[in-house]
């Protein structure tokens, strides 16, 4: 067993698998029978690359044989930090089959991020693009690879310069190896296939375990409640590597009926119009941001999207209106609200739930065997109807994030309840609505930032003497953050000398503050703390005031 893994305690395993959750079987072996079953099929597609399962499962087969030689081996850990590209998939799929474990990192990480991702899990690998934009990933790999002797190996998506292996050729190179080399390797279902990323409240991310066992079954439920055979056809623009476009049902869960997935790098509304259209595609997964984005752009009546059945939206809130004009536009397609955390329980609407419990709420769990407990600031379960922390076990849901059992003897009750820090009630339906969180997270159209992770960078600035990070509302994207500073005597700032400052910290730019205030001094609470809600308040109010504002006509 890896160290630092939290197993499934036996009892509850064998719960799982005596129900069928849990087929014993790696991610490998799962997907070795979906690729005969569904040979001839189309699998995917990026641009003009095309690939049917057949062709998927030969060209991650070559690629994993040359992982091999290059020196891999089961139950290495590998950062991968690439684009919405079929080579990502490839990847995906050939690490499975030699039971190394894929690091959830996305392509806009940075230093700060891809250090602290290897320094964790003890990576032997980064992969990455050569560029993107106009950042180059080399430099910052190599300072990473200095600092953690555990590096191994470096594998860019582009020209290979000193030290790095380039990924287009192991995936083209024929290899040497015997394909009886993947038959002799031996994947353990109840070990890690995948460490997903936490949106943390404290300032490093944790990873979390996903086992070959209840990641594929989070797949397969998630198809089901989402109606997907094997007619369906996925537009996929959201980052990859996120636990929902990767396994909620994602391109799993898609292949995993035979269905397409098709792929694209982003999320311009015209292109996105264009492939609809171009691959009757039925199905799409969207953030609100997104979809608001989409519903107002001026050409999206000049396209054919009919064939849309289904498009389902998380990571934040969705407003009724914004469903409703969506239904107007795209008659018959099914808006489907789903609440879902990387560390495990997902939540859907279902088509069949009265029109009020869809508007109203974010759904119920997909598995009887979800146990939800709605706990009070004592541990002690509500009534219905009032809010609580949103706790929950189950056959896919983590059993304590990687290599840190003090943090996990906080967040899991001594019963193995995971604390979500989601605040909720639930609906006389059955469903559940979400009231906000425990957690200090702002949700940046589905993007979770660590307001501590900030303020830590923050205080660091000459100028700065205290800060407080807090969501501010945002039409499009839900929240935005907002920085409050208090400043030195006789000190001053403005946003984009912070934001310049912040830059030189080598962060994801999606958790640079987007607006600050500089206050003399913070409310505080009873207990003497800084008052977040009176802060978060107080932006909210004057937020509120200037969008009045501009309304009124002069």
């Amino acid at each position: 067993m890896l160290e630092g893994f939290v197993p499934f305690p036996p009892e509850y395993a064998a719960r799982y698998r005596a129900k069928g959750y849990w087929r014993d079987q790696s991610l490998a072996q799962e997907f070795d029978a979906v690729f005969k079953r569904y040979a001839d099929s189309v699998a995917l597609i990026d641009g003009e690359v095309t690939y049917t399962y057949a062709e998927l499962d030969r060209v991650s087969s070559n690629l994993a044989l040359n992982l091999l030689e290059l020196g891999l081996q089961p139950l290495d850990r590998v950062v991968p930090t690439l684009p919405n590209v079929h080579e990502f998939v490839v990847l995906y799929f050939a690490l499975q089959k030699i039971g190394c474990i894929p690091i959830a990192a996305l392509v806009t990480h940075r230093y700060a991020e891809i250090s602290q991702f290897v320094n964790l899990s003890g990576a032997t690998t980064c992969v990455y693009p050569d560029t993107t934009g106009d950042f180059a990933f080399a430099p910052v790999i190599t300072r990473v690879q200095a600092e953690n002797p555990s590096l191994k190996f470096r594998i860019v998506l582009g020209v290979a310069g000193p030290g790095e292996v380039s990924l287009r050729e192991l995936i083209d190179k024929p290899a040497t190896l015997p394909s009886s080399r993947l038959a002799e390797i031996r994947i353990d279902p109840t070990d890690p296939c995948i460490f997903q990323l936490s949106g943390g409240t404290t300032g490093i991310p944790k990873l979390i375990p996903r086992t070959n066992n209840d990641y594929a079954y989070n797949s397969k439920a998630a198809a089901e409640v989402t109606e997907i055979d094997a007619e369906s056809v996925l537009l996929l623009v959201l980052p990859i590597a996120h636990n929902l476009p990767l396994a909620c049902p994602g391109i799993q869960g898609f292949m995993f009926k035979g269905a397409k997935v098709v792929l694209h790098a982003n999320t311009r509304p015209a292109d996105m119009f264009a492939l609809i259209e171009k691959h009757k595609v039925t199905h799409l997964k969207v953030v609100p941001a997104l979809l608001i984005r989409l519903i107002n752009d001026p050409n999206v009546e000049d396209h054919d999207l009919s064939s849309l059945k289904l498009i389902q939206s998380g990571g934040q809130r969705m407003q009724p209106e914004v469903r409703a004009r969506t239904r107007a536009l795209i008659p018959g397609v099914f808006v489907q609200e789903n609440f879902g955390m990387s560390e495990g329980t997902l939540m859907f609407v279902r088509a069949g739930d009265p029109e009020e419990v869809k508007l109203e709420t974010c759904g119920r769990p997909v598995c009887d065997d979800d146990e939800v407990l709605l706990l009070d600031d004592d541990g002690r379960v509500v009534p219905d109807g009032e809010v609580g922390e949103f706790t929950v076990r189950g056959p896919y849901t983590l059993r304590g994030y990687f290599g840190v059992p003090e943090y996990n003897a906080r967040q899991f009750t001594p019963d193995g309840f995971y604390r979500s820090g989601d605040l909720m009630r639930k609906h006389a339906s059955g469903n559940y609505i979400v009231e906000g969180r425990k957690k200090d997270l702002i949700n940046r159209g589905g993007e979770k930032i660590s307001a501590e992770e900030v303020e830590n960078l923050i205080l660091m600035h000459p100028a700065v003497q205290n800060v407080a990070c807090v969501p501010m509302p945002d039409a499009a994207l839900g929240e935005r953050m907002c920085a409050f500073v208090i400043l030195k005597a006789g000190h001053t700032l403005h946003l984009k000398e912070l934001v310049g400052f912040l830059l030189t910290k080598e962060i994801a730019k999606f958790k640079l503050p987007e607006r600050l205030e500089v206050l003399p001094d913070f409310p505080v609470s009873t207990f003497g703390k800084v008052s977040k809600k009176a802060l978060g308040e107080l932006i909210a109010r004057k937020h509120a005031e200037e969008e009045a504002a501009r309304r009124i006509p002069h």
